[in-house]
């Protein structure tokens, strides 16, 4: 029995203290793990400005479930142009709970999305305020994301799931709420600057869709950018393809709804598997860096387009690096790609999983692997880019 040196007395807890530890020179029998490094000193300014922005985003987060039922009540719409409102009165208004409703309105108001006068007990909805989570119509409306945030929250034991695996997650394997949101979300954009900026930016083809085109839809959805322009396009026929046989069915019905099905025909196809019909127009909307083979979808359209034709590519607004991406909408991109969009890619053939910040440099060679000869940045807005390929 080898005999303790005097300087290894026992710990408070009975452990045995290493000499190293307390005695520079020590050298006792070496121990099978390397200790683990100290810990570095934690600067408090430092740490109390990122407790602050935790906080802050913890408060999004937790107010995120009250945002979607302010939605789907109608609670927002309620309060658009009412002026000044107690929870009882919006409670009638809605249908609601009186109590439940006053505690939802003192939420929205501590986190700054309506106005609250103590003087009065009253709570205001602003008009900068109700364009984004009352008027569908604006363009600035965003309460169609939080139906995206909700399948994300749903669905992320089969994302969990799939960082252990490296398998992929279908689009179509997420809950019913990530289309609707999508639609809704992406619709915006589309409805604002589709007909007046991004086909106006295309060399010729808004001349061609007023004298009667042939354009493709692919990844159409729940087909809003096809019914879109098929009301600002009476001449011209469009056709909407979707993998996704539920959103074909959305979109079949949308059309009918909107007055435009007999200039619509939507069917069941993947990127690499729609008819090819000399199309003078193609579009791809926020969804080529969802495929799995974006170069096999590359080639298809340029296989599937007229001679003169154009292919339109709408994608995420991001920089080439990940640095230009650390903003705001890089970082809801970079969650919905990590959530949604490299899943659906890694479940399908290839499996390239470019994401939702590819970046247009990243996105152009993979166009022109696809056989184009010309591609060119369009048009951009804070949310999207327009890339335009040419044979």
């Amino acid at each position: 029995m080898q005999p303790q040196t005097p300087s290894s007395s026992p710990a408070p807890n009975g452990a045995m203290l290493n000499p190293a530890a307390i005695m520079p020179g020590a050298n006792p029998a070496a121990p099978t793990e390397a200790a683990p490094p100290a810990a570095a000193p934690l600067d408090g300014d430092r740490l109390n400005a990122f407790v602050g922005k935790m906080l802050g985003d913890m408060g999004a987060v937790f107010s995120g479930a009250l945002v979607l039922m302010g939605d789907k009540l109608g609670l927002y719409k309620a309060m658009a142009n009412a002026g000044p409102i107690g929870p009882q009165q919006l409670a009638l208004r809605t249908q609601t709970d009186e109590r439940y409703v006053r505690e939802w309105l003192s939420a929205m108001a501590a986190s700054g999305y309506m106005n609250y006068d103590p003087k009065t007990e009253r709570y205001t909805l602003s008009p900068e305020q109700a364009a984004v989570l009352a008027d569908e119509n604006s363009p600035a409306f965003m309460a169609g994301a939080f139906d995206i945030a909700s399948a994300m929250y749903r669905d992320e034991p089969k994302i969990t799931a799939a960082f252990k695996s490296g398998r992929g997650v279908g689009w179509h394997d997420h809950s019913q709420c990530l289309f609707r949101g999508t639609e809704r979300f992406f619709k915006t954009s589309y409805r604002h600057h589709l007909v007046d900026e991004w086909l106006p930016a295309l060399e010729g083809v808004v001349e061609k869709l007023r004298r009667g085109a042939r354009v493709a839809d692919v990844g159409c959805g729940h087909g809003a950018s096809t019914i879109i322009m098929a009301q600002a396009f009476p001449n011209s026929r469009f056709f909407g393809f979707d993998y996704h046989d539920g959103s074909i069915e959305q979109a079949r019905a949308a059309a009918m709804e909107a007055g435009v099905a007999g200039q619509c025909e939507f069917a069941v196809a993947d990127a690499r598997s729609y008819p090819a019909m000399n199309y003078d127009l193609i579009t791809f909307f926020d969804c080529l860096h969802d495929m799995g083979d974006p170069v096999g979808a590359a080639r298809h359209a340029r296989s599937s387009m007229a001679a003169d034709g154009t292919w339109m590519i709408v994608e995420p607004m991001a920089g080439d690096k990940v640095e230009d991406n650390l903003n705001p909408v890089g970082r809801i991109y970079y969650a919905a790609s990590t959530m949604l969009c490299t899943p659906a890619s890694k479940s399908q053939d290839v499996g390239l999983a470019l994401g939702a910040q590819a970046g247009e440099r990243r996105l152009a060679e993979v166009i022109r692997s696809g056989g184009f000869g010309r591609v060119r940045a369009a048009a951009t807005t804070p949310f999207n880019m327009v890339l335009e390929a040419r044979p």
